[in-house]
Order: structure tokens, then sequence, then C-alpha cells
């Protein structure tokens, strides 16, 4: 290959790496990222830190033809030679024209980790992901971990990627301070190396990482990194305090403050606060398929609930947990299923000290609920 020295050179040499490949077009998405692989041959993990939404065109170009990828959407084992030759372009790319986008500065940093990394949970290898469409469904666990990573890094936002499936693609692991084991043989894998002098702690028992071992989102506070899976979508100035939760393929789209739980599949609001001990139902419990969301500038309440959506300006009182089939009591007197009032604006939903009914009376200008404390957003 001859090398180059001018961005004209470069592109032209995307050009015919792009051509060497049959129907190529620019994948959806694309990832380097350093996998752990047990003996057993599971995937347990992948580390992508800094995948693409086709923001890097020509490292894609080059990793696809290395791999010789087909143009569906696949994942991809590298091997050493394979690495050094790519990572061997891209310096030589960034020495002559200065090309420096963040897929191009991390490849060295993996195949260092890949080569030179001592695991007790198994290998370290440096996979290709590649995600030909947003509508394609996961293919394996390398796949499922970018996809993830989109979402945790805020390059896409819940249910903007295919999941389906996921949870199968994936394998239950015991978390730790050295990483993710498989769970058969741990417990004498334990005792070895507690034997050799090393301490390890166990930390969890899932198919889903912490995000924050993984990705770290700015402008973002998290009081218990043990709350919030990888694949949240967390968006600038969210704060999620001790006894808040955040789960997969969820998350907020803007400034919230998070004291209760967010179900996999709820999408939150800008300027809206989940309260102490608050939940809200998601799509995996139940067999549900309905998606709930929170609009903005919303409040609910402490140890509050929902199971509909709600609009802009809503509030649901402290303690008062409202189903799809919740009886309610409308402002004209009639009585309707909360479903028929699931994404309205301007609401208030309380249970009548009284009588005992649920209530949604309409917001005024004067309401209590006069937004979120600045100061404690400040991130």
């Amino acid at each position: 290959m001859t090398e180059i020295s001018t961005l004209e050179q470069l592109q032209e040499n995307q050009k015919e790496l792009e051509q060497n490949i049959e129907n190529y077009s620019i994948p959806f998405a694309f990832g380097l990222g350093l996998a752990t692989k047990s003996t057993s041959g599971n995937i347990l993990d992948v580390h992508y830190p800094a995948p693409q939404l086709g923001s890097d065109p020509y490292t894609c170009a080059l990793v696809a033809n290395a791999v010789n990828w087909g143009g569906q959407t696949g994942t991809f084992e590298l091997d050493e030679q394979t690495m050094r030759r790519i990572a061997s372009i891209l310096e030589s790319v960034e020495n002559n024209i200065g090309y420096t986008e963040e897929s191009t500065q991390v490849i060295q940093p993996i195949l260092d980790a890949a080569l030179n990394t001592d695991s007790p949970n198994g290998d370290r290898i440096v996979v290709a992901s590649f995600i030909s469409d947003s509508g394609d469904e996961p293919v394996d666990a390398i796949d499922a971990y970018l996809r993830l990573h989109l979402l945790s890094t805020r390059l896409v936002r819940p249910h903007e990627i295919d999941l389906t499936g996921i949870f199968g693609k994936l394998t239950n692991c015991v978390w730790t301070n050295l990483g993710p084991f498989e769970v058969e043989g741990f417990n004498v894998k334990k005792i070895q190396l507690q034997a050799q002098g090393t301490e390890i702690l166990v930390h969890g028992l899932d198919k889903f990482p912490r995000m924050t071992d993984y990705v770290i989102p700015t402008g973002v506070r998290i009081a218990d990194a043990n709350r919030v899976r990888l694949g949240a979508h967390l968006s600038d100035g969210t704060t999620v305090m001790h006894e808040g939760f955040c789960n997969f393929n969820a998350g907020t789209l803007g400034a919230s403050m998070v004291e209760g739980r967010i179900s996999a599949g709820v999408v939150v609001g800008d300027g809206s606060d989940i309260g102490g001990g608050a939940s809200i139902m998601g799509t995996l419990s139940g067999g549900g398929s309905e998606v709930i969301s929170i609009g903005e500038n919303c409040l609910l309440g402490a140890e509050a609930g929902i199971g509909i959506s709600l609009g802009n300006n809503c509030i649901v009182e402290a303690g008062l947990y409202v189903t799809a089939g919740t009886l309610v009591l409308t402002p004209d007197g009639s009585i309707v299923k909360a479903s028929n009032l699931s994404g309205q604006n301007d609401l208030l939903f309380r249970r009548n000290s009284q009588t005992g009914k649920v209530e949604a009376i309409y917001r005024g200008d004067n309401s209590s609920w006069q937004g979120l404390n600045e100061e404690l957003h400040k991130n």
C-alpha cells in the first residue's frame, strides 16, 4: 500500500477499500473492542472505548477490509497480525496528515491490553462489530455490548436501536474487581486467587454489568454505581441518588433527579423528578408491551408509581400508584380508567383523603410544584 501523505490520498484509499467489499455501505454503527473470552469459549464482556456512529468512515473501511466484512450485521475476532497492520497504517496516517479520530487513538491501547494483560478469567481478545442497520437484531454478545455502549455513550437514545433477544446473547457472569468470571467453577478459582494473595471481591451476579465500569458520561452524578446498568442512557445534568436505579434501554433525555426506579424501556423527559422509592413499570415484567414515558417538568412523588405515561407538567402524589386499570375521577366528574389519560399534559393525580377516590385535576399556575431545585441539579 502506498504511504498516505495527504487528505486526498486518504479519501482515495477509503474509496478503494470500500470498493473491495461488494455492496459496501457505511454501517449504522461500528466498534473495535477488548473482549474477555472464557476458557469455555464464552464472551463474558466487551469494552468499546470509542464506539462509532458513522463518524470515522476511514477506520471503519480499513477494518472492514481487513476482516472481509460482507456488509451484513456481524462480528469478528481479530488476530495480532491483523491488528498490528491496522495500527501501523493508522499511525502512519496520523503522523503524516494529523488524522486523529477518537477510534484511531484507542486501537494501539486495545492491542497492548490484549497482548500484555494477564487475566485470571480468560483471554483478552480484540473484536470488531458492525451493525448494518439500527433495526437489525443483535447477533451475539460482541454485537450486544456495542449496542449497550451506544446507549450509555448517548450516541443513540432508548428504543433507537433493536435489542430484541439481547438476554439470550449475554452470559450470566460473576462480576468482580478483577472483571467478569464464568459462574461455573468460580468458587475454585476464587480460592486459588486468594491462595496466591490476590484479593477478589464479588459485587454482582448478572448478565449486565455496571455502566460505570465501561462508560463514564459527562455532566452526570451517580451516587451508587451498582444501581445503573450498562445500556442506561443518562443525559447531561442527570443525578441518580443512592436509591435511584436505571435499567438498560432506559433513562433520561435532560436534567433529571432520579431517586426512584427507571425500569427497562422507560424514558424520562427534561426537568422531571423521580421521587425516593418511586417506581415506573417497564416492558420486561408481566408481558407488558406499552412503552411508558414521563414528559418534561413532571414529579413522581416519593413511593409513588405509574403504569401509564405522563405528559408534560404532571404530578403523581406521594404514595399513589396509578396503573392502567386504576379508576380515576376526572375534572368533569366522569370516572375513567387511567389508561385513557395516558400521555396527557398538566394533570395532578392524587387520592382524595376523605373519599379515598383517585382523582385527576388540572394543574394551574399556582400549583405547589414549581419545578426542580436548580441547586441540586448542578453537575
